[in-house]
């Protein structure tokens, strides 16, 4: 190759610390910024070709081991490496790149770009068998790591990706597979990030990472396999958040996050497997929250963070934390759009249930019953208020009580201060009004006062006001027992 016989003294000095492993540091200043590179000069500026003949022709010296290190060097044209199989380990940090590096399909040993600026980046497919290291990359394209293979982990920490358009994702990891963690705190998106189908064996750290796209989807990560934890506490996201159909065997921290994606759906991990979801302490959410049909062991859910769209059919949690009131709790149920959803009073009743609060399971279970209400016809409407305000569909059994005490005292007094004529004077039992007034209200139990008097004129239409009311408070009284017999 003509570019190894006419080296500058940069590349030179750069072939001749290959073969020892020895890095070539550039800079000026450690706090520069890599992004002004286009203005370094001659002295500290390396042509892309020097560099992949070096890596490819891989010079050796006995007893040392070969690997490329570099700092501060503007590299120009593209750094084409597609397909190469590297053995030696590259660092290319706090570098200057011209043109976007090609990696397409290569097998490297390990590559670490931290802190270089670059217009891009095509690895797709790209094997790295130890660390791929992006620690506060700026990349003004899109980097695109399609279905690469890490073995170890992927490190991007306060990295900052931006689009020059908007036609594909600033950040593709989209059907990747990471050995370990991929560790992005402090990281900065403004573009789509994708993850779909993507496999991480350890765990996720977005922590106070920012993914900004407004309007469109900011991070798609649809069926995402991560085997250990989340944690994207304090991210703040301008776009949809996409986890539909994801598996997260750890915890999905979503601690003080704020989420924003109005008049569309801002958070939607329906479908999922999670072990716990952390959502509480963040500001409210800004669009909807969809986890339909999701299974989730520990639901941490604050109710200062809901929005006012929930969708939360068939969702199934065992455990649902801070323990709140039933009050606090229920409207969530009620912003599931218009439809009536008994499954998820079932979830939130097994939830207080699961902890002891057969109290506030109870109110559940009440409201459960107002709700289906509506959506009765007039005569089952009209029955369901009946039952709420005798006995509160079973689950106020003191109601009952409380009625059967009043009419009990009404019918013994009009009763007892004007007794109804016997029917046969001589057969007729003394009058008792008190059990008189049972014999009307109770229909089951008979004193022999009802059938031995016969009442007349208003105290007539007494009588059957409190048979008829009597029927109903009975027949209430078993439907609520019944139910609450017979409640999962």
């Amino acid at each position: 190759m003509s570019e190894i016989n006419d080296l500058t003294p940069t590349e030179s000095r750069i072939w001749r610390a290959f073969p020892r492993g020895e890095s070539v540091d550039f800079r000026a200043a450690e706090d520069e910024d890599p992004a002004l590179g286009s203005a370094w000069g001659a002295e500290r500026t390396v042509r892309a070709s020097v560099l992949r003949a070096l890596l490819i022709k891989a010079p050796q010296e006995e007893g040392e081991i070969a690997a490329l290190k570099i700092t501060g060097a503007r590299i120009t044209g593209v750094l084409d490496l597609k397909y190469a199989t590297i053995d030696a380990a590259i660092r290319l940090s706090h570098c200057h790149f011209d043109a976007v590096p090609d990696l397409y399909g290569a097998q490297l040993r390990q590559l670490n770009l931290s802190g270089s600026a670059l217009p891009g980046l095509a690895s797709a497919t790209l094997r790295v068998e130890g660390v791929l290291r992006m620690t506060g990359c700026q990349v003004r394209g899109p980097v695109r790591l399609g279905g690469a293979q890490i073995s170890g982990a992927l490190f991007m920490e306060q990295a900052r990706f931006t689009a020059t358009d908007d036609s594909e994702p600033v950040l593709q990891l989209n059907q990747a597979t990471i050995g370990a963690d991929w560790w992005a705190p402090e990281m900065r998106a403004h573009g789509q990030v994708r993850l779909t189908g993507a496999t991480i064996a350890g765990r996720i750290n977005v922590q106070d990472a920012e993914f900004d796209n407004p309007g469109h989807t900011a991070l798609d990560a649809q069926n995402l396999n991560v085997g250990a934890h989340v944690r994207a506490r304090c991210i703040r996201t301008q776009g949809r958040v996409e986890l539909r159909g994801s598996r997260i065997s750890g915890r999905l921290d979503l601690l003080h996050a704020r989420l924003s994606h109005p008049g569309d759906t801002a958070l939607r991990a329906s479908s999922c497997v999670i072990g716990e979801l952390w959502l509480r302490g963040g500001d409210r959410i800004e669009g909807a929250l969809n986890l339909r049909r999701s299974q989730i062991e520990i639901l941490t859910l604050g109710p200062e963070m809901l929005p006012d769209e929930v969708y939360l059919s068939n969702l199934a949690y065992t455990v649902l934390s801070p323990h709140e009131p039933a009050e606090s709790r229920l409207p969530m149920l009620e912003r599931d759009g218009d439809r009536y959803e008994p499954y998820g009073y079932e979830q939130l009743t097994a939830a207080y249930r699961h902890v002891g609060d057969d109290d506030a399971a109870r109110l559940v279970q009440l409201a459960k019953q107002r709700r289906r209400r509506t959506t009765l016809t007039w005569y089952g409407r009209l029955w369901g208020y009946v039952q709420d305000a005798t006995v509160g569909y079973g689950f106020r059994p003191l109601r009952a009580a409380v009625w059967l005490l009043s009419l009990m005292a009404v019918g013994s007094l009009a009763y007892g201060l004007d007794h109804p004529r016997p029917i046969k004077p001589d057969e007729s039992p003394d009058f008792n009004p008190v059990f008189y007034t049972l014999d009307l209200l109770l229909p089951v139990i008979n004193f022999g006062q009802e059938s031995a008097f016969a009442p007349e004129g208003w105290h007539q239409w007494l009588s059957y006001t409190l048979i008829i009311t009597g029927w109903i408070l009975a027949t209430t009284i078993v439907a609520g027992v019944t139910r609450t017999v017979n409640r999962p």
